[in-house]
């Protein structure tokens, strides 16, 4: 049981020289949870290879109907994007040291994993690798 952020999952669906140490690391996991914020941002990823020409309309395609036949069939445990997490990622910046550069999704992403009670987070993510140590959450990669 592991908690990934998009960074992470993404490189599932993407040929990155990571990805087959995640899908292998994924694939071992009895449940991978993501925020429901992952859904969207993955479909970003998705759209952003497509933008840049790395991908192909059937590509990208191709992509989405893979993730979307991994939800159907119960790879993706999905975390709610709650009110409460919404508010405690809003009082994490009024802790936060002034060194810690956090983006708002990689915060919901970080309080979501603390408020489920997970004590790491995998990501592939520098920004939110450094942010999660700051927090108390435990980087890891694949």
């Amino acid at each position: 049981m592991i908690f990934c952020d998009t960074s992470a999952i993404a490189k599932l669906y993407l040929a990155e020289k990571e990805s087959p140490v995640v899908r292998s690391k994924l694939e071992a996991e009895d449940q991978v949870y993501i925020s429901e914020l992952g859904r969207a941002e993955l479909m970003g990823v998705f759209h952003r290879q497509l933008r840049e020409k790395k991908w192909n309309r059937d590509q990208f395609m191709i992509a989405i109907r893979q993730f979307t036949n991994d939800d159907l069939g119960g790879f993706w445990s999905w975390l709610p994007l709650d009110g409460m997490i919404v508010e405690a990622a809003a009082k994490t910046y009024t802790t936060l040291p002034n060194s810690v550069f956090l983006r708002t999704a990689d915060c919901l992403h970080l309080i979501t994993a603390m408020y489920h009670g997970f004590p790491e987070i995998y990501t592939y993510d520098t920004h939110q690798t450094a942010a999660a140590t700051a927090l108390g959450l435990k980087p890891r990669t694949a």
